[in-house]
């Protein structure tokens, strides 16, 4: 080791914590070294008999630490050093130092638990917080507790909080590096970028004042391939001739990638990356970083069961990283494309991956192992509603019954690819790698319409297609997806079985097959209960059925990014016993009635529909009940009545029924009897529930509430009013000569509550209203006899009401 590097001061820290704990959380920040020294610094103190692991998130990373290291011991790569990744390996009996990438580790600790000839683990930037490496994690600290206390674990970080990890790992040492190896100068925007602009452009503009400011390579920040072709070609543009620009993000070949990090031969080199140069990379001659300022992630919505890339702020944490990568090899410059001011807007850490991504493929990697995950030490437990959504998908497929693994989830795990595809191969064979290659690789025909068919037959044949077709096929995603599916190819066996390519993705994605909406739009519902879009004239929207392979994660309407016709007879054939037909006997909202359909359905798809015409009447009348719960309870004014009078004594301590709406609506079998034959919203607004409530009483509870609570107050001529129950006192109205001779105040209730008594002269207006008759006979009538004798002298007005006879006769003329 020659060049001298900051990590240098920590490793005997680093390699004492590991003698006397077998752990340890190393923190370092970019530049130092971390990467390329510590696996060697452990094979060089004896700490390993057998091979170091390391874990890298990316393959470019992987292949990159392990040239280094080689290098650095004056070997080629596969000797000492060597890597493993997804289709590529350089490894021999020899090799000491393995760096892994992906799956890898999770494949290995899965075949053998027990990491036979393994003496370390190293995780490396383990601030990603990839889904990989802490599940990775998490089995190799079980592995370590139950089968190998001897298995040294070691997690590096650039940026994250190392007391969680440490005290996730039993209190592990936790050693510090030093900072990096030159400062670095930060260049803020003097003010906010202007509305309006487009991102390409600011970024372009900001290249090319550092361009002018400053001296070395630059690499430039942008959140994904298509930002990095706009501004290329602004940049190609604009530039000084002697200024190379090399893109470089993850799908480009690895020629491509090596001519990025390559130092430039003549003049100057104006990187545009992807996150791919974060971390674990030193890209030769780089002294400048300008940051546009974005990042792209994944994020995953488990009710809609999709995926959708979204472009979000940089963290702070990423901002930091990517800073660092101008001070690696001299002193640098950091260009930021936002305003100091707007720094503290960003948010700390990035999330998890395990919080935003699809976890169909760790729920099987759990079941796999045996666990249902919540006996692991997860930093960030996987959240529980993805989980399940995850579950489900594979107990679609026959990878679980219930949280267990099956023989056909077995078979699943141990290929390389997401468990939907894994399906699919199993089921189809060979044949099916190139679809399975094509859906894990980006689009080779973009902006072509959705169907799969014409990707595939520019896989076959890229110059034909391009001859016949106006798109042009990317060549590089095209010889990726081939080199897949000849790799795929050899891992599955042949089956007896043929399928068509539409028939392989139904098989992929058994819960997005897509049957047309009623209407001109191109719509679909999916058999997962989702919905989605065509693009406008796409030629895929005008089928009846479909198979969205992508789609762009919109949780309302997702938009068909890739597809393919399905026809309904390769439906049949692979979904058949899925299809039942069956009656849906429900209220359609839309047309304000019951429903009543024979349907023949596959998940939420209805593939025919028939009217029924011998519907269960009581089918019929539950569904009636459910439009009252849309539309509400008709309260007529004898229901209504009758509800406040249980509602009395309910109040004052009887244990009659709870006739709420809440209550009422709850269970519909109080009413069932009088819905029979109510099937529109006229009918239901029209139905007395009078009778239906007083039958949800018992006999005896009927008598109690007639005694206690009656309807009718029975005056002493014998007529019965109605007593009102719905104010803060029950009441009645009637002429004041109609009750003549009472003298004790009615009252209602086990408490005897009062009537408000609303007195009415002859001509039917109120005189009087009263909770206490006999005080009113004695005080106030007397001021009521002397207006009201001469307005109605017709009428009654003894000086004794209480001795007098109740009468509604006036006198006879004359007298």
């Amino acid at each position: 080791m020659t060049d001298r590097l900051p990590i240098d001061d920590a490793l005997s820290d680093l390699i004492a914590a590991l003698r006397r704990a077998g752990r340890a959380v190393l923190q370092a920040p970019p530049g130092a070294g971390k990467t390329t020294r510590v696996p060697l610094a452990l094979l060089s103190a004896g700490l390993a008999d057998g091979r170091i692991v390391m874990l890298e998130p990316r393959r470019l990373a992987a292949r990159a630490a392990a040239e280094r290291m080689a290098e650095t011991l004056g070997e080629p790569v596969g000797q000492t050093v060597g890597y493993r990744i997804r289709g590529e390996a350089k490894v021999t009996k020899a090799t000491r130092i393995e760096v892994v990438t992906e799956g890898i580790l999770t494949r290995m600790l899965q075949t053998d638990p027990e990491l036979s000839g393994v003496s370390a683990l190293i995780f490396d930037e383990f601030h990603e917080r990839s889904l990989n490496a802490d599940l990775g994690l998490a089995l190799a600290w079980e592995v370590r507790q139950a089968l190998r206390p001897d298995l040294a674990l070691v997690v590096m970080s650039a940026t994250l909080d190392a007391d969680p990890v440490a005290t996730l790992l039993d209190d592990a040492p936790i050693v510090t590096s030093a900072g990096r190896a030159f400062p670095v100068e930060t260049r803020w925007l003097p003010r906010p970028v202007a509305q309006g602009m487009r991102y390409e452009g600011a970024v372009a503009g900001l290249v090319a004042q550092a361009v002018e400011e400053t001296e070395g390579g630059i690499l430039v920040f942008l959140p994904g391939e298509g930002e990095i072709r706009r501004v290329e070609a602004i940049l190609r543009a604009s530039l000084p001739k002697d200024c190379a620009v090399r893109p470089l993000f993850g799908a480009m070949d690895f020629a491509a990638q090596r001519a990025a990090i390559a130092p430039a031969r003549d003049g100057r080199k104006v990187v545009l990356a992807t996150s791919i140069a974060e971390t674990s990379l030193t890209i030769e001659d780089i002294r400048v970083v300008v940051d546009g300022g974005r990042a792209r992630r994944s994020r995953f919505d488990p009710a809609s069961g999709m995926s959708r890339l979204v472009t979000e702020r940089v963290t702070r944490a990423e901002a930091e990283q990517r800073r660092g990568r101008a001070g690696r090899v001299a002193e640098g410059s950091c260009y930021r494309l936002w305003t100091k001011g707007e720094e503290g807007g960003l948010s700390p850490f990035p999330p998890p991956e395990i919080a935003a991504a699809d976890l169909t493929g760790l729920a099987l990697e759990l079941a796999l192992w045996g666990s249902d995950g919540a006996d692991l030490a997860f930093l960030t437990p996987p959240p529980a509603p993805a989980l399940a959504e995850a579950r489900a998908l594979l107990a679609d497929l026959g990878a679980l019954d219930g949280t267990r693994i099956t023989a056909r989830g077995r078979k699943l795990a141990a290929l390389p690819v997401h468990p939907r595809l894994a399906h699919m191969l199993t089921r189809a064979g060979p044949e099916a790698a190139t679809l399975a290659a094509l859906m894990e690789e980006r689009d080779p025909l973009r902006g072509a319409p959705a169907d799969l068919t014409l990707r595939l037959a520019a896989i076959r044949d890229p110059k034909r297609f391009a001859e016949d077709h106006p798109q042009t096929p990317d060549r590089g995603v095209i010889e990726r997806i081939r080199a897949e599916a000849r790799r795929l190819a050899r891992m599955v066996d042949p089956t007896p079985d043929s399928f068509t390519p539409a028939e392989m993705a139904a098989l992929a994605y058994p819960d997005r097959i897509g049957l047309r909406r009623k209407g001109e739009a191109p719509r679909f519902v999916l058999s997962g209960g989702k919905g989605a879009i065509a693009g406008d004239g796409d030629p895929l929207g005008q089928s009846r059925l479909i198979v969205a392979t992508d789609l762009d994660g919109d949780p309302r309407e997702a938009r068909i990014r890739q597809g393919t016709a399905l026809p309904d007879a390769a439906l049949r054939r692979l979904y058949g016993d899925r299809i039942a037909w069956a009656d849906i006997t429900e209220w359609s909202r839309r047309e304000g009635r019951v429903s009543a359909r024979r349907q023949e359905r596959l998940g939420a798809l209805i593939l025919d529909d028939r009217h029924l015409t011998d519907a269960e009447p009581e089918a019929l009348a539950r569904a009636a009940f459910d439009g009252l719960r849309q539309i509400g309870l008709p309260w007529s004014d004898p229901a209504r009545r009758f509800r406040a009078r249980v509602t009395l004594l309910n109040n004052e301590g009887a244990d009659l029924p709870d006739v709420s709406d809440d209550s009422l609506l709850a269970d519909p079998d109080w009413l069932l009897p009088s819905l029979r034959g109510k099937r529109t919203e006229a009918d239901l607004r029209a139905l007395d529930l009078t009778e239906a409530l007083r039958n949800r009483l018992t006999w005896d509870q009927q008598q109690m509430l007639d005694r206690l609570a009656p309807a009718h107050y029975e005056t002493p001529l014998g007529r019965r009013i109605p007593i009102d129950y719905d104010g803060d006192h029950p009441a009645i109205t009637l002429r004041l000569q109609e009750m003549f001779g009472v003298t004790r105040h009615p009252t209602v209730g086990p408490k005897h509550l009062p009537l408000r008594v609303t007195l009415l002269s002859p001509a039917g207006r109120p005189i009087q209203t009263t909770l206490d008759l006999p005080g009113f006979w004695a005080t106030s009538y007397a001021d009521v006899r002397k207006d009201m004798r001469g307005q109605y002298p017709r009428h009654p007005w003894p000086e004794d009401p209480t001795a007098h006879e109740p009468t509604l006769r006036a006198k006879p003329r004359g007298t």
